[in-house]
């Protein structure tokens, strides 16, 4: 099993799943304060533009290996790519084309307006090589970039396309039956790539052969947090590396003795790139909460609910919301979460998840169990013993709205 489900099978996820998660066995220690961050101004440009348009070379397994150049070019319309969760992005159209969207005289249900899309650089996350061949537009070649996942658009145009949220993760976005679409993937793969459903993704099935989904974490609100993967194996630059090489299938290096991983791949496109692209993610903050979108007077009581008598501050701790840089890690057994994930990582546990734009990246824990904020708390409830009472659980979720 575990060989039928490596072969053709690709990761479409940046920084691996995150969620928010407290911790039952916290000591009292005083969480470390941020470590001062200085972000250059021409590193963060030059991730911006690794970020969104950087494939690292991806285009030899997306395109040779998967085909999904022919896949897109023959049955892939920007209908049926919307459906799936990929974005447009409108700042790359030209005034004639998003006039002639919305009069309507653009035709959605066409494969060779998915080409042209990709031949103005306007699908986020995808990048591809078309040529005129006999008059006709072609896809020759296709990749994906960090945005795929980790980036989605506003909606200012219309449902799927608008201006450019990067570190917002694509909760509509369907990495499992995007790969699924591949001629080169085995049916029983295929099987398990479409029970993962919108939003989810296992960075870890093409080495293991096991699938437990996690959620698309968000890329944004990271800076000051030490371990920013979900199981704190390394900084964000370890999971850059990790998901570039072995999961978007770029060209580069990428070892950990812990996991029996060595790739090493010359000339590596990956390697030079990472400290840019750490300064850009760094540079996401999180976003606001709408205005209107919480209570907040009940968002101030809560917020005494979560130092006092719901226990959330001894582990969600400091202005990072995490005791990760303490060197804190949790069994599952202290959260009641799902051991299966961690068991296949180095560490085997988890970390505590610093808490940033909550409103935006439902559903919450690593597996997506907890539809709401009122599940989360109602969750912890439950497994601390806590005996919130039910209007100190409804002001939690308004104080974790405001996050």
């Amino acid at each position: 099993m575990r060989r039928a489900l490596t072969t053709g099978v690709a990761a479409l996820a940046l920084l691996g799943a995150g969620a928010i998660g407290s911790a039952v066995a916290c000591s009292d220690d005083a969480p470390t304060a941020p470590r001062p961050e200085h972000l250059d101004p021409a590193l963060v440009a030059q991730g911006k533009d690794i970020f969104r348009f950087d494939t690292f070379g991806d285009e030899k397994y997306w395109t040779d290996t998967l085909r999904m150049h022919e896949i897109i070019q023959q049955a892939v319309s920007p209908a049926a790519a919307l459906a799936v969760g990929l974005r447009v992005d409108v700042d790359s159209l030209p005034q004639a084309v998003r006039d002639a969207l919305a009069a309507g005289k653009v035709d959605l249900n066409s494969p060779a307006t998915t080409v042209t899309l990709l031949k103005l650089n306007a699908v986020v996350g995808l990048k591809g090589q078309v040529q005129t061949v006999g008059g006709r537009d072609s896809l020759v070649r296709v990749g994906i970039t960090c945005a795929l996942c980790h980036s989605t658009v506003d909606n200012s145009f219309a449902k799927g396309i608008g201006r450019r949220l990067d570190g917002w993760p694509n909760t509509e976005l369907n990495p499992g039956a995007i790969v699924a679409l591949s001629p080169a993937v085995a049916e029983n793969v295929k099987a398990v790539l479409r029970t993962w459903g919108a939003g989810k993704y296992d960075p870890r099935i093409n080495f293991d052969g096991q699938s437990t989904p996690l959620v698309l974490p968000p890329a944004y609100g990271l800076l000051g947090v030490d371990k920013e993967t979900f199981t704190a194996e390394g900084p964000v630059s370890y999971w850059n590396a990790y998901v570039a090489v072995t999961q978007m299938h770029g060209q580069g290096n990428f070892s950990d003795p812990r996991l029996g991983i060595n790739v090493a791949q010359a000339p590596d496109l990956v390697t030079p790139k990472l400290p840019a692209l750490r300064q850009y993610q760094l540079s996401l903050q999180k976003p606001a909460p709408p205005a209107g979108s919480f209570d907040v007077a009940a968002a101030e009581r809560g917020r005494a609910v979560f130092t006092g008598a719901g226990q959330c501050a001894t582990c969600h701790a400091g202005s990072t919301f995490t005791d990760v840089n303490t060197g804190k890690l949790h069994a599952p057994s202290e959260t009641g979460m799902d051991p299966r994930y961690a068991a296949r990582t180095a560490g085997k546990a988890y970390r505590t998840t610093p808490l940033r734009g909550l409103w935006q990246h439902a559903p919450y824990f690593h597996d997506g169990s907890a539809k709401t904020l009122a599940d989360v708390v109602a969750h912890y409830d439950r497994v601390r013993s806590l005996r919130l009472t039910d209007q100190q659980q409804r002001d939690l979720v308004e104080y974790l709205k405001s996050l």
